[in-house]
């Protein structure tokens, strides 16, 4: 390994635009390695650039701390992961992504009408969510929660 291959943590912080203890924090979760020089001091392979910029885009995805760095682990240790490992990767979260984009749509279009939350504190409620039916499936944001006026309609 080069020289050259190796930054200090302060360089990672700068490229990545996260604070240094954040850094420090993300090595004590396993999520990055530091190496030491002689005189203690850390050094990060400029593949963490990558790795770091991952956590970023996952933290903003709501992906866990654990989930991370169960997806950093089938990483490449060592070298910079090419374009087949962020596939691997990035395959596999894209069904979360759908998911999320899928729920954040139907949200967008249940907002302007009725949630099945079951407050009937609007005269729509009684359009939409008659007799408090989506209660019925449950506590919560009902339709929000994948319950189809529809499906809700049979049950009572």
């Amino acid at each position: 390994m080069h020289r050259t291959d190796l930054i200090a943590i302060g360089e990672l912080a700068a490229r990545t635009g996260v604070a240094v203890s954040a850094i420090r924090f993300y090595e004590a979760k396993g999520l990055v390695e530091a190496l030491r020089t002689r005189g203690g001091q850390r050094r990060f392979l400029r593949a963490d650039i990558r790795r770091v910029s991952f956590i970023l885009i996952a933290q903003q995805l709501g992906l866990s701390l654990e989930e991370i760095a169960a997806e950093l682990a089938r990483l490449p240790a060592g070298r910079t992961p090419n374009g087949a490992d962020w596939t691997r990767i990035s395959t596999g979260l894209r069904v979360r992504i759908d998911g999320q984009i899928a729920a954040l749509e139907c949200t967008r279009e249940l907002l302007d009408n009725c949630i099945g939350c079951g407050c009937l504190s609007l005269k729509k409620c009684g359009l939409y969510n008659c007799g408090d039916k989506a209660a019925q499936r449950g506590a919560g944001p009902r339709y929000v929660l994948g319950d189809r006026a529809a499906e809700i309609a049979e049950v009572g």
